[in-house]
């Protein structure tokens, strides 16, 4: 029994690789010296106001360790310590008490930040701060809401912003989509009651929850993903690939590549060399997104084509070279179709070309084929256990 109570006192974090525990870490370091730096460089030596406030050391944790986090946000940090600080000094100047105003300030501030979702843990030290931090902070008044919280606030937020971008992880948090359908157009009636399940059950939990509700509708739909493809798995991409699959030169006109995937009612086009090996893949929404349309078809807007020639050290011919993506995630055939719709419900992506051991291509393996595939290999699963 009480191994089982000493249990619930530690909590169940995610699994965290080392990479990311370095990262998070060199991350607080830089932020926390780059703020120090910077603040005292404004303020200069023997100045009369703080260079730098310990609440700055937590948001560091949220910033560079937890950057997903809805408490973590821009909106969180900035409006979370304005909100705290303008309260706390309001607190220490009209409540005589010190622990009272406290008290005041931090339950103030909560109300106030949940009110205006811009939770921010460490703004409650803020708030403390600006009740208990001595006379040099008192003697602030409202100005310790311009600095040193809000100075600190930006320059640390500024260097996690460049920080986390630059290590691989998007900041401000994308909004999460959900990831088992396609990456475009409206959500399924299947979709939006799953939706509405997910926020009924959140509405019952009734306890906030320091995730994003869009980063948890993902993971369940994951999560149910790889359930169905570990009960299922029956079979491979080339076994539903298509064989026959229409490839493009990368030299060929945009408006070749718009004439096939018309002619052929197909969305996706492969782009390969002469020895089939795949260089990239054009699609219907690279020449939507990627080109200008005129009476004569797509073409190369002017920005597109200083871009394109001042990165290559030549001028585009409005070719599909120029338009295609070139980072193509591929499959092979003995890659199982369970592998192939997790890929695709992760990355978004709607075709994978199928290519042999030297990258050339061998077929194509669209989305509609792999949830056929799945449902098959479901129904002969379920056949099995009858």
């Amino acid at each position: 029994m009480t191994s089982a109570f000493l249990r619930r006192l530690i909590p169940e974090l995610m699994p965290v690789g080392p990479r990311e525990r370095i990262r998070s870490a060199l991350g607080a370091l830089i932020g926390v010296l780059g703020t120090g730096v910077i603040s005292h460089a404004a303020v200069g030596d023997g100045a009369s106001v703080p260079a730098m406030i310990a609440p700055m050391g937590a948001s560091a944790v949220l910033l560079f360790a937890a950057p997903a986090s809805p408490l973590a946000q821009p909106w969180s940090i900035l409006g979370g310590n304005l909100f705290a600080a303008v309260v706390g000094v309001t607190a220490a100047r009209f409540v005589p008490d010190p622990y009272v105003a406290a008290g005041i300030a931090i339950g103030v501030a909560i109300a106030l930040m949940m009110a205006f979702k811009c939770l921010h843990p460490p703004s409650g030290a803020v708030a403390l701060t600006a009740v208990l931090g001595g006379p040099a902070i008192t003697h602030l008044g409202y100005d310790f809401v311009v600095w040193p919280v809000l100075a600190n606030s930006a320059v640390i937020l500024g260097v996690a912003l460049v920080f986390n971008n630059l290590t691989g992880r998007p900041y401000p948090h994308p909004h999460a989509q959900h990831t088992a359908g396609p990456a475009e157009g409206p959500r399924s009636a299947q979709d939006a009651l799953a939706a509405a399940d997910i926020d009924a059950a959140l509405a019952n939990f009734g306890q906030l929850l320091d995730v994003e509700r869009g980063d948890l509708e993902a993971i369940l739909r994951d999560a149910q993903l790889r359930a169905y493809a570990r009960r299922s798995g029956l079979t491979v991409c080339g076994e539903i690939m298509s064989r026959d699959a229409i490839a493009i030169a990368p030299q060929a006109p945009m408006k070749e590549a718009l004439e096939l995937l018309r002619r052929h009612h197909i969305k996706a086009l492969p782009v390969t060399d002469e020895t089939s090996k795949v260089l990239g893949i054009v699609t219907q929404t690279d020449l939507l997104d990627k080109a200008v349309w005129g009476a004569l078809g797509p073409r190369l807007g002017f920005r597109t084509r200083v871009r394109l020639t001042l990165t290559r050290i030549r001028a585009p011919h409005g070719a599909v070279e120029d338009i295609m993506t070139t980072s193509v995630l591929t499959v092979r055939a003995e890659t199982p179709v369970v592998d192939a719709i997790l890929a695709m419900s992760q990355t978004g992506l709607h075709h994978l070309p199928v290519v042999d051991d030297g990258g050339r291509l061998v077929g194509i393996v669209a989305q509609t084929d792999v949830v056929s595939a799945l449902l098959a290999d479901g129904a002969k699963a379920t056949a099995l256990a009858a």
